[in-house]
C-alpha cells in the first residue's frame, strides 16, 4: 500500500498499520522534497509506474487538502484501517480511505463515509452517520443519532448530544457542546456552543 503523506498525521497511519499486521507499507509519497524519510521509511517525490497498482490512504489532516487530492488521484484507496486499540461494532460500516485511531470507540450502526478521520479516543455513539471527510478530533464525543455533513470538523474534546445534525463543512471549536443543530460552514465554539460566524470557502 502507499500512504500519500509525510506529516505528523501520516506517522499515526504507519502505526496503525504496524498494530494490524494486515498490510504492508510499499510506499510513503509526498511533495514536499525537504522531507527525506519519516518512521524508517524512505519518502518518494515521484509517482512512478510501480505505484499504479498500489492501494493508497491519504494521510493528510486538512479536510479541504483530502477532498482535493481524493479526486485527483486514479489509484484505489485502502479499505478503512483501524488501528488494534480501536473498539469497532461487527455492524459498524466504514468506507475507502477512512483512518481509526488508536483508543477511538464507534457503537451499533454508524455509518461512516469515505476518507473520514475518527482521532485518537475519540467516541461515536450508536446510529450517527458521518459523511465523507469528516474528521473527529481526539477526545470528542459525538453522542446517539447524530448526523454530520460532508469536511466537518469536530474539535478536540467537544461533544455533541443525541439527535443534533451538524452542517456540511462545519467547525466546531474545542471543547464546544452542541446542543442544537448547526448550519452548513459554520463556526461553532463554547458551551453551549454559538455561532461566530461561518467558513468562506466552497468546496465542491
Amino acid at each position: 500500500m502507499i500512504i500519500f503523506g509525510a506529516s505528523g498525521h501520516a506517522k499515526v497511519i504507519i502505526d496503525i498499520v504496524k498494530s494490524t499486521g494486515q498490510k504492508s507499507i510499499d510506499f510513503i509519497l509526498d511533495d514536499d522534497r525537504s522531507i527525506k524519510s519519516i518512521a524508517d521509511f524512505e519518502v518518494k517525490h515521484e509517482f512512478e509506474e510501480s505505484m499504479v497498482s498500489q492501494d493508497l490512504v491519504i494521510a493528510v489532516g486538512n479536510n479541504i487538502t483530502r477532498k482535493k487530492l481524493a479526486n485527483q488521484i486514479t489509484n484505489n484507496f485502502c479499505e478503512a484501517l483501524k488501528h488494534r486499540t480501536a473498539v469497532v461494532s461487527e455492524d459498524v460500516v466504514i468506507e475507502e480511505g477512512s483512518v481509526i485511531m488508536p483508543n477511538a470507540i464507534i457503537n451499533s450502526s454508524v455509518v461512516i463515509g469515505k476518507h473520514c478521520i475518527i482521532n485518537s479516543g475519540a467516541v461515536i455513539e450508536h446510529d450517527c452517520e458521518l459523511q465523507d471527510f469528516v474528521h473527529i478530533s481526539p477526545g470528542s464525543t459525538v453522542t446517539g443519532n447524530v448526523k454530520i455533513g460532508e469536511g466537518t470538523q469536530i474539535g478536540a474534546g467537544a461533544t455533541v448530544i443525541p439527535g443534533v445534525q451538524i452542517g456540511r463543512w462545519a467547525t466546531i471549536g474545542a471543547g464546544a457542546v452542541i446542543i442544537n443543530d448547526i448550519p452548513d460552514f459554520a463556526v461553532v465554539v463554547g458551551n453551549p456552543g454559538k455561532v461566530i460566524k461561518f467558513n468562506k470557502f466552497e468546496n465542491e
